[in-house]
């Protein structure tokens, strides 16, 4: 158990109709950090963007020696994405991936992503969304063109505008919040926020146990015939909250979804 008792479980299911699983978690609750990326579906390897950005987060904390901070997973996704420029090239085809990061920091929760991969915090009960998807229904609606329940069903709903490997110039998003013990938080690709509305998210994020979480989260996904891969990753403080510590005591310690594919 990590000192801070800050814990995450986490599940990927390919979905009922995609042939391969483009997603890939990250899980370090000892270093605090957290991250869910979804390779673009439709591309060349989105699955080894994916799993380059988790391994070479892996491969950031196995080589601090002091605190990660968030400059350093920047310039961490960074590499990354010239890595995945140069093997587009090489592909002549986009290799790429959504990225969303949640490192805590003392008493400051940091956000750091790019494309429509989110992070929701539950606080007192309620969710809220603390990231914005980078993407085209998300710029309309801030725009007023469109209106928030229409952009699951506009026809671009699935064009993001920020990726890693997209550009040789990588917009990472970074926001700081306050940070609560109480809090909860949840990563997921947009596979799972697909077929759950933010009602339904918070009912089972207020009130399914730790232990449960995800496999409550996939089966529903399955039932509701989820077209895309899903991936969600669940953090909680086992200090305040209902959770089986001896059962899952090595969860902390689990840092990358293995993959059997490489480059």
């Amino acid at each position: 158990m990590n000192k801070s008792g800050w814990v995450s479980v986490a599940q990927t299911d390919v979905g009922t109709v995609r042939k391969a699983n483009e997603d890939s978690y990250f899980e370090s609750s000892n270093s605090e950090i957290w991250c869910v990326a979804d390779g673009m579906g439709g591309h060349a390897r989105g699955d080894v963007a994916s799993y380059m950005i988790t391994q070479h987060l892996s491969q950031l904390i196995s080589e601090s020696k002091n605190k990660v901070l968030v400059e350093n997973i920047v310039s961490c996704i960074e590499v990354v994405n010239r890595k995945l420029v140069a093997l587009s090239k090489q592909k002549q085809s986009i290799v790429g991936s959504t990225v969303a990061i949640l490192l805590f920091e003392h008493n400051k929760a940091h956000c750091i992503w790019a494309g429509d991969s989110r992070i929701y915090r539950i606080r007192e009960g309620k969710i809220a969304r603390i990231t914005r998807d980078h993407s085209q229904v998300e710029e309309m609606i801030d725009a007023g063109l469109i209106k928030s329940e229409e952009a699951d069903s506009h026809p671009e709903s699935n064009i993001i505008t920020r990726a890693v490997g997209a550009s040789s110039h990588l917009d990472l998003e970074v926001r700081t919040y306050d940070l609560e013990l109480a809090d909860k938080f949840m990563l997921c690709s947009d596979g799972l926020n697909n077929v759950f509305s933010d009602q339904e998210l918070e009912n089972i994020l207020r009130t399914t146990s730790l232990n449960l979480i995800t496999e409550h989260f996939i089966n529903e996904a399955i039932v509701r015939k989820a077209r895309d891969n899903v991936t969600v990753l669940v953090v909680e403080n086992v200090n305040t909250g209902d959770f089986d510590k001896e059962s899952h005591k090595t969860l902390a310690q689990d840092m990358t979804l293995p993959f059997n594919h490489f480059l």
